[in-house]
């Protein structure tokens, strides 16, 4: 199983209840991981999903949301809020330059 790093700030959405995603998101937890700061190889930030049964996970995360890490010494952004938005897509917010990202399911 996958575990997270230390020193991995994260914040949790719990189960995913929208249909607006394909059928392997639905019931599973998102988080926000804000990455770290203090490590040789920076890890996170990212937005990850959790397959959840019964509450628990049931299995490995998987990266859903990536990119900004620009090296070892940068990164462009650092989510740290999720919420769903009626329509069943995802806000995310990052504090280092205040912006919030609308992420939607487009496709078959």
């Amino acid at each position: 199983m996958r575990r997270l790093a230390p020193v991995v700030c994260f914040a949790v959405l719990g189960a995913y209840d929208k249909a607006a995603f394909p059928p392997q998101y639905r019931g599973a937890a998102f988080a926000s991981l804000h990455g770290s700061w203090n490590r040789g190889k920076r890890t996170g930030p990212k937005v990850i999903s959790v397959p959840l049964e019964g509450g628990i996970a049931s299995g490995d995360y998987e990266d859903f949301m990536t990119g900004f890490v620009v090296d070892d010494d940068a990164v462009w952004a650092r989510p740290v809020g999720i919420a769903v938005g009626h329509d069943g897509s995802l806000f995310v917010s990052e504090d280092g330059n205040g912006t919030v990202w609308r992420i939607a399911f487009e496709g078959g």
